[in-house]
């Protein structure tokens, strides 16, 4: 088990390159419904129907509820067998929904699959980066999960790129079917990614330890719960995932509403592609960097990034186009500093054995509180009110998440401490 100066473990970057791989496809899914979610709207609902924002917005949310609700049960078989075995099994069960998705004949049927995609990135979500936890030391595992979760901004761009692509240039499919076209595309490479994934060795398996040899203790599981840095930062990433989710999620609307083209969508996948890639990197590599000086640096550097998220986002809904954009940038690199520290915290909080379990904990929180509630509420109140009131709401969320990570910075130092007493 790496510790705090012990090197990476053999077959550390083919983990790290394989896996960062299978998460920009899992948010090129997540982010291509959105983009793409106008013109799903256009094929199921009537034009005038005020509740048309807040039902589409269930969509997203069935993904997340099935995932959310899933995760804590895979995440505890990843505790406790092989986490690659798991890993690619979902990613392959994930990929074959997405494509069932752009097949669906009804609303319903989407509906469904959808709830499908959940299941298989809820074995995903857990076990991914508790692998490289297990692969990386402390001193530089904040600039590994921060490349990891690079994939977020990345593979979010690319999704709205690629919906917007699509809908505009795919000219040779009419154009009330090309959503479908864009979900299908993005299929393949999560079945060919999932299957490399079933030849890769289990990071616990090293110096003849099976797996599933290794057995947590109830006192173990109580332990995460008990972890005030652990309830603060699940807290934060809650509020956040909230604001980034619904962001995320009615952008395209929003954008359509301030009468920009569906081509505005691949400007904002750019915008994600250069200020969240930027971002999420600089987060990991600064927290590292300031980690002995600063104790709390995850958590500080989480929380000021949002704070000057906040500002800048709320002025961005006052601004006429295209000088929007600009105050745009800055609000999406600000809000993407926290994306690998508060992560790595999470990691560096928990016990080995029930890290899978904390991750999966934390996903169930953020996702039962945060964007799941986001999507319908979100499009509940700009359906009857507008997309500015909507979204001043979501900028609230981040205020509160800065908050939250700022007091917890506090006890972050003492439970890593604690977690790596225990580990080393």
């Amino acid at each position: 088990m790496t510790t705090n100066n012990s090197p990476a473990q053999r077959g550390a970057r083919t983990a790290v390159i394989l896996l960062l791989g299978i998460n920009i496809f899992n948010y090129v899914d997540r982010q291509i419904l959105a983009a793409v979610e106008p013109s799903i709207r256009a094929a199921f609902f009537l034009p005038g129907d005020k509740n048309a924002l807040a039902i589409s917005g269930i969509l997203g949310s069935a993904f997340l509820v099935t995932y959310m609700l899933v995760a804590p049960a895979l995440g505890w078989l990843a505790d406790r067998f092989s986490r690659w075995v798991i890993i690619g099994l979902a990613v392959i069960f994930w990929s074959f929904a997405t494509a069932g998705s752009g097949l669906a004949a009804t609303f319903g049927i989407l509906f469904f699959t959808r709830i499908l995609v959940g299941v298989g990135e809820g074995g995903y979500g857990p076990a991914a980066p508790t692998i490289l936890a297990d692969l990386f030391p402390l001193a530089t595992r904040g600039r590994i999960l921060s490349l990891f979760f690079a994939a977020i901004p990345v593979g979010s761009a690319l999704g709205y790129v690629i919906g917007g692509a699509v809908l505009t240039h795919l000219t040779f499919v009419p154009e009330a079917e090309r959503w479908r076209w864009a979900l299908c595309l993005v299929a393949a490479p999560g079945i060919l990614l999932g299957a490399w994934c079933l030849f890769q060795r289990d990071p616990r398996a090293v110096h003849g330890v099976r797996p599933e040899r290794q057995r947590a203790k109830w006192s173990d599981y109580l332990t995460i719960v008990r972890t005030r840095s652990y309830l603060f930062n699940c807290g934060a990433q809650t509020a956040m995932t909230f604001a980034a989710g619904g962001i995320g999620w009615w952008i395209a609307a929003y954008l359509k509403d301030r009468g920009l083209p569906s081509s505005s969508t691949e400007i904002f996948g750019i915008i994600i592609a250069v200020a969240g890639l930027t971002s999420t990197l600089t987060g990991g590599w600064a927290a590292d960097r300031l980690r002995k000086k600063y104790p709390g640096s995850y958590f500080l550097v989480s929380g000021w990034g949002m704070l000057c998220a906040f500002p800048l986002f709320v002025a961005m809904l006052f601004t006429p186009f295209p000088f929007a954009w600009v105050l745009m940038f800055g609000s999406v690199f600000f809000l993407f500093l926290n994306t690998g520290p508060s992560n790595t915290a999470l990691a560096n909080v928990s016990l080995p054995k029930v890290r899978a379990t904390a991750f999966a904990f934390n996903i169930l929180i953020l996702h039962l509180f945060g964007d799941v509630p986001a999507f319908p509420a979100i499009g509940y109140v700009a359906g009857h009110s507008n997309w500015t009131i909507a979204f001043l709401f979501v900028s609230g969320m981040m205020l509160v998440a800065s908050i939250l990570w700022l007091i917890g910075a506090k006890f972050l130092a003492g439970d890593t401490a604690r977690v790596e007493a225990a580990t080393a």
